[in-house]
């Protein structure tokens, strides 16, 4: 059975069985506690805490995720970086023996034998799941029968996803001698490490579709299942290299092409810092295991192949994606080699050594590290830290300009027009769409110029829109408050900040009435009736992936 064919026979089963189906959201989480999202449950974290889903009380999902913690682990027989992960999930519709009597009966009708179960042997704090032991015994499965294992914490507890949320006990299955589904129940709430019992419980399950392919097709790992074989194909043909001979190279390549694709689609872009980071550490990682491939300007075929076997799936895949890992590929490729050069000479690696390979060369310290390991020394990270911290204090001056825009040029129109880079930003966001983030800004007393992330040009329908909204809020003469707070307190109030490592702990943030929250150092007009007609002069690229308007008010 193709994925397609599991994609659609999962989604089918669960909809017959009374869950609505609800697409997957973007790998750019609403939850601020989290860079990226990792698991399915994630777009519905309220309705577990009683917010009421506009859903219904059971959905199923097929989610995009993204987990960074396996990054160094990719390459070997299992481990990726993205993911499609199959899920089921009630808020209060159904609990334990609905969940694995649903589960256990879709297993079967793949024809799948399940090897064994797991169930969560409880704790000092929580206490076993004799429910589940219950449920599954009914099912045929003990202890004694050795298809039943008791397992601790740390295998069988889930959760939270972020800093707080709902978690709880879990019960797994495992077949073809892997886990291939995770069953969890949510009957508490954690917070600062602290277990509250919820008030409803719910259900949360997962089921990774890569490991599912590979069992029902019967590989030896998921790499050779249908979801990468296209893709091993193509890099055979671009490095004349057989897939056997170099595995751990061709999995790496093509888990982070794969993944690049995705994170670009949801609105990264490559950069120094957050989600643009990881984006760019994992294509400049794919690009230096090119190289022992002896490959170059790779990419682009790869991400090809990716954006055709995924788009009817997720049409958000598209070739602008390639534009973006065209540049930063050529970006790389031609301080590569100089900084390979660089990394032989040295016997080794200081904070101060790190700091100019990342500074001079673009290699992201994970990469200066893998290169070490392979040459059997160890890079001092600590200095590196303080090196990075050091050269962070001394661009500190220019940040306002970054992301306020005014720096101390606060005369009258520079303040409207920085007020207005708020409207702009907001308004573009509605009508662009979440993945729009402000790239940077540059305000003079005539005009604003606002770079945001997003890879297609604008119609003229979508700026005069753009227009239209910022307008209206104008009109509409809504008062403009300021706060000061926390970073964090600020993030939980759902204020829009893209440049986290450059505020201090202490922010202001500016709301715009209930249209606009955002980290912003001011100043701001009183109210937007004082800023007069706003009107978009241009619209055009800044950089791949980056789009620039400028615009006046009259």
């Amino acid at each position: 059975m193709n994925s397609d064919k599991l994609r659609n026979k999962f989604l089918e089963y669960f909809k017959k069985n009374g869950h609505k189906i609800v697409p997957s959201s973007s790998l750019l989480p609403t939850d601020n506690s989290v860079l990226l999202t990792t698991a399915g449950m994630q777009q519905f974290k309220p309705y577990y805490l009683g917010e009421e889903s506009p859903y219904g009380e059971n959905v199923a999902s097929i989610q995009k995720c993204f987990r960074t913690s396996d990054i160094e682990e990719v390459g070997d027989e299992r481990h990726l970086t993205f993911f499609e992960m199959l899920g089921n999930f009630s808020f209060g519709g159904y609990f334990k023996k609905e969940a694995i009597g649903l589960a256990k009966d879709f297993v079967n009708s793949l024809g799948i034998k399940i090897d064994y179960v797991t169930v969560f042997e409880g704790d000092e704090n929580t206490p076993k799941d004799q429910e589940s032991i219950d449920i599954w015994e009914k099912l045929g499965f003990s202890e004694e029968k050795g298809n039943l294992k008791l397992c601790n914490k740390e295998e069988n507890f889930w959760g939270p996803t972020g800093e707080e949320g709902p978690c709880g006990p879990t019960t797994e299955i495992y077949a073809g001698g892997i886990e291939i589904w995770n069953i969890v129940f949510n009957e508490y709430y954690s917070k600062n490490g602290k277990l509250e019992k919820l008030e409803t419980s719910g259900i949360d399950t997962g089921m990774g579709l890569e490991r599912l392919a590979m069992v029902i097709q019967k590989k030896e790992t998921i790499f050779e299942t249908d979801l990468f074989w296209s893709s091993i194909e193509e890099l055979e043909k671009i490095s004349g290299k057989k897939y056997k001979d170099n595995k751990k190279e061709f999995r790496i390549i093509i888990d982070h092409v794969r993944g690049a694709c995705f994170l670009i689609a949801d609105g990264v872009i490559p950069s120094n810092t957050e989600r643009g980071y990881i984006l760019r550490r994992l294509l400049r990682r794919t690009i230096r295991f090119g190289r022992l491939l002896e490959m170059e300007g790779f990419l682009v075929d790869l991400a090809k192949v990716v954006i055709k076997e995924y788009k009817e799936i997720y049409p958000e895949l598209n070739d602008d994606i390639l534009t973006i890992i065209k540049e930063e590929q050529e970006k790389f490729e031609k301080t590569l080699e100089n900084g390979l050069k660089q990394f032989e000479r040295l016997d080794k690696i200081t904070g101060e050594d790190a700091f100019n390979l990342y500074q001079s060369y673009g290699f992201p310290l994970e990469l200066t590290e893998e290169l070490a390991k392979e040459k059997g020394i160890e890079v001092d990270k600590n200095a590196f830290e303080e090196a990075l911290k050091k050269h962070q204090e001394i661009s500190r001056a220019g940040v306002e300009s970054k992301f306020g825009g005014v720096g101390d040029r606060e005369s009258e129109e520079c303040i409207k027009l920085h007020t207005a880079t708020h409207l702009l930003h907001q308004a573009l966001r509605e009508v662009l769409g979440d993945h729009v983030q402000q790239m940077g800004s540059d305000i003079t007393s005539q005009r604003l110029r606002f770079d945001f992330s997003h890879t297609a040009k604008m119609t003229d329908e979508e700026k005069q829109k753009v227009e239209d909204v910022v307008n209206d809020k104008i009109k509409k003469g809504i008062d403009v408050e300021k706060k000061e707070m926390s970073y964090k307190e600020a993030i939980d109030s759902g204020a829009l900040a893209f440049f986290r490592d450059k505020y201090p702990d202490k922010v202001s943030v500016y709301s715009v009435g209930s249209f606009s929250k955002e980290i912003c150092a001011g100043p701001h007009v009183a109210n937007t009736s004082q800023l007069g007609k706003f009107r978009i002069k241009k619209e055009g690229s800044s950089s791949a992936g980056v789009r620039r308007i400028k615009a006046v008010l009259e």
